[in-house]
């Protein structure tokens, strides 16, 4: 009787980690991916957004664990723990920075919503890069459960993700 009172009040069930959208786009499965390292969850499990427009913002609160020095990629360290990479494109690091602008380094603390990148959408196309964008949970092996909330168009920090202990 206790634990059907606990669960009416949301006490002592694990609700999650919500990750929000940190781009604008039309959000797909990591499945749908056109590179394996990311298809087949090599990484970590997550989702995949092409974006509709080129910035980034934290989908989390918590710190910069890794600004990647092409400023292509950047991982994120939520202060539940969740270790979340958006990576801005496929094979972009080749571009080695350029079409980026970095408005945070590693160690900085952020909130959900926060600028972290931006990015020139038309010269990476131009350039012969995909702009599929996902966003992956490198600590998978950490969690239960990986619960997609949102398919087709989100909008930045729109619910994309709940993932369980």
């Amino acid at each position: 009787m206790l634990n059907t009172w606990m669960e009416k009040l949301g006490l002592g069930k694990d609700k999650g980690i919500e990750i929000l959208a940190p781009i604008e786009g039309t959000a797909i499965a990591i499945t749908e991916v056109n590179d394996p390292v990311f298809r087949e969850k090599i990484v970590g499990d997550g989702v995949a957004i092409l974006p509709s427009r080129g910035r980034v913002v934290a989908p989390v609160d918590g710190t910069v664990a890794l600004l990647f020095e092409t400023k292509h990629a950047i991982s994120l360290k939520s202060v539940q723990g969740a270790e979340v990479l958006i990576h801005v494109g496929l094979d972009t690091v080749k571009l080695q920075g350029e079409n980026f602008i970095a408005y945070v380094k590693t160690g900085d603390v952020v909130k959900a919503g926060d600028l972290l990148l931006e990015f020139d959408m038309e010269k990476i196309k131009a350039a012969g890069y995909e702009l599929i964008t996902p966003i992956v949970i490198c600590n998978t092996v950490d969690y239960s459960e990986f619960i997609p909330c949102n398919r087709g168009a989100v909008k930045e920090l729109d619910k994309i993700l709940i993932i369980k202990k």
